[in-house]
């Protein structure tokens, strides 16, 4: 085993393009742990690629399917505290993580402090890898009541908040943010060194306000300014219109965060995180996937997402998904429409059927298209 120091020396060298394949090979088992991120106890890999929490999507298949193409860490969809606390089953079973998923994260939301603490402890009884604390969902039925990004209405009580919760478990505490409520208080400057100290292990930061809900486009400058504020010692990830590899490379160069967190962009398109690796890693691009493996990647996920769920609610359940997965083919208005009321794994595969003999010899939307634009 090579020592400690031979191991960084020779990421710098990496890192500098100045090594050998060898010398590469035979640090690559030791690199991660020297040369990436480590939230707390939990060690990713440089320019780590993070797959975004997000409501009635962020399931155990679709996590799963990321998580094949590539993705370094993974979140539960995000869990209301007071429905934890009463055991509701739905939100219990949210937070159930298959072993093949870790590192993977439960997200929590809420208002009350003491609903947080108590949420947190039950949620480290699921053996996540880090709790998450969400202040940043914009949606009015949550933040208008105070939680989500309502809380960056209240810094006072989400700073305590965010402490009572690191004091309460054992597992490293993130928080995911926003920039500010609005543009005449876009605060995130000040308020991440407020967060670092109370003790966070790492801040996620979506480049909008509340205000801006998820139009116009993401301002990446005040998270790069985060990042490189000297007081600053914690992994910055960033999140907002990473969409294709090209901008995940620019996320990482231009503001130097420690990981992008992907989100809407990877809804149908799971393979994006691995086109966003390759170009990562090599600066050249996939080539665009067949329609036909789309389909073929189609038919796992509904597999996986019939596991445990009534053939009509995993059906259904894919509706969100059919609407993207095969976005931007001609002609296909009419097949859209029909997998979208299909009811039956037998409507579902036979509209497959149909989609792989028709369309199946054409590139898939793909990240990739947007690179050279």
């Amino acid at each position: 085993m090579i020592s400690n120091r031979r191991v960084t020396t020779v990421c710098y060298q990496i890192y500098r393009g100045k090594t050998g394949e060898s010398t590469k090979f035979q640090v690559r088992a030791y690199y991660p742990y020297f040369c990436g991120m480590k939230i707390g106890s939990v060690v990713l890999p440089e320019r780590a690629l993070i797959l975004a929490p997000m409501e009635d999507i962020t399931d155990a298949p679709f996590r799963l399917l990321c998580k094949r193409f590539g993705v370094d860490l993974m979140f539960s969809e995000f869990v209301a505290s007071e429905a934890v606390i009463r055991k509701i089953d739905k939100t219990l079973q949210k937070m159930e993580i298959h072993p093949s998923e870790h590192p993977y994260g439960i997200q929590l939301y809420g208002k009350e402090i003491s609903s947080m603490v108590e949420s947190a402890k039950i949620a480290e009884q699921y053996q996540p890898d880090l709790i998450d604390l969400n202040f940043g969902c914009p949606v009015k039925k949550i933040a208008m009541k105070g939680a989500g990004a309502g809380m960056l209405r209240d810094i006072p009580q989400l700073l305590k908040m965010t402490a009572a919760v690191v004091k309460a478990t054992n597992l490293p505490v993130t928080v995911k943010t926003r920039l500010g409520w609005d543009d005449n208080s876009k605060i995130i400057v000040e308020l991440a060194e407020q967060l670092q100290d109370t003790g966070i292990a790492a801040l996620t930061i979506h480049g909008r306000t509340r205000a801006q809900m998820y139009l116009g486009e993401a301002d990446w400058t005040l998270i790069g300014e985060v990042k490189q504020n000297p007081r600053i010692h914690i992994p910055i990830i960033g999140n907002g219109d990473i969409d294709s590899p090209v901008k995940a490379k620019q996320a990482f160069d231009k503001y130097g965060v420690d990981a992008v967190m992907i989100g809407r962009a990877a809804i149908g398109r799971p393979w994006l995180f691995r086109e966003v690796r390759h170009y990562l890693d090599t600066g050249e691009l996939l080539p665009p996937q067949l329609v036909k493996d789309q389909v073929q990647l189609v038919r796992e996920h509904i597999a996986m997402a019939a596991v445990d769920r009534p053939e009509i609610r995993a059906v259904r359940s894919m509706r969100r998904f059919f609407a993207v997965y095969f976005k931007g083919l001609p002609d296909f208005r009419e097949t859209r429409v029909k997998l979208l009321q299909a009811e039956s794994f037998e409507e579902v595969n036979l509209l497959l059927d149909l989609i792989r003999e028709r369309w199946g010899h054409l590139p898939a939307y793909s990240s990739a298209e947007s690179v050279a634009k």
